[in-house]
């Protein structure tokens, strides 16, 4: 276990529903090869907080290095709608490219 992950994991157990701690320990599982580690996180900020918007590519993009493309297109097209409802355009068009990228909805649906 890296340095930085121990001492996020620390600081969650003071503030265990922190958004950005979660999706902060995710990606650093993702940075040490723990893949799984980090989508398991990535899947309990998305329960907790599904407004947080940045976890929206990040997820999508975990989807897409282990194959699961149809999870992936799912996940980026329900961050557009967060981004949406948030009005943040800049999320919503680096979502909507990495969904376009994967197809259009004839694909999936």
């Amino acid at each position: 276990m890296s340095a930085r992950l121990e001492m996020l994991l620390g600081m969650l157990k003071e503030s265990p529903k922190d958004s950005f701690l979660l999706f902060a320990i995710a990606k650093e599982y993702e940075g040490i090869g723990k893949a799984e580690d980090g989508l398991k996180v990535f899947l309990e900020l998305k329960e907790s907080d599904p407004d947080y918007v940045g976890l929206y590519y990040h997820l999508g993009k975990m989807y897409e290095a282990t194959d699961k493309i149809e999870d992936a297109f799912f996940t980026y097209k329900a961050g557009m709608e967060v981004a949406k409802k948030q009005g943040d355009d800049h999320a919503f068009s680096e979502l909507a490219a990495a969904k376009l990228y994967l197809g259009d909805d004839d694909d999936f649906e």
